[in-house]
């Protein structure tokens, strides 16, 4: 593994994930809502975000957070392996929710109160395109976790792998 994207509903876990992953792989780590938001929780363009992943994609190797299925060609394109988070919904609200008033190292401020728009999101989250992604990639190491247990336990193989 040397060029990773980790996807999933927001919520999911994808950024703990790929913290976790990006310590024991020592590959960096870039988390696609820094990219596209502003500490003002404005936008980037899509011109820009996209030069900022093309700036990302000609390195040698990484991880990228993050679903943006706009993107995901440019991404996929260049990805050796897969991780999907495929948690269920009510989990994933439980994530956002704890998550609130705390400093996040994957978005440029920290959420203090629950967003009613977002949360609709999440409980509407299709996961169908990212199972046809999954589907056209037959190149590509692919790695679906239907729950936390199931990415902790790969990342406990990896460091075991490791030692």
């Amino acid at each position: 593994m040397k060029k990773a994207l980790v996807l999933g509903s927001p919520g999911a876990g994808k950024s703990t994930f790929s913290l976790k992953l990006a310590k024991l792989s020592k590959l960096p780590l870039y988390h696609l809502d820094l990219l596209y938001w502003n500490k003002d929780k404005t936008t980037v363009s899509r011109e820009v975000l996209i030069k900022r992943i093309k700036a990302i994609l000609e390195r040698d190797s990484w991880i990228i957070d993050g679903n943006y299925l706009h993107t995901m060609d440019l991404r996929l394109k260049e990805a050796d392996t897969i991780f999907f988070l495929d948690i269920p919904k009510e989990e994933c609200l439980e994530g956002v929710r704890k998550r609130l008033g705390k400093k996040r190292v994957d978005m440029p401020w920290i959420e203090e109160e629950l967003d009613p728009e977002f949360m609709d999101y999440i409980k509407g989250f299709d996961t169908g395109p990212i199972y046809d992604i999954l589907n056209k990639s037959p190149d590509k190491k692919i790695y679906i976790f239907k729950s936390h247990q199931e990415a902790d336990n790969y990342i406990n193989n990896y460091s075991n792998a490791l030692l």
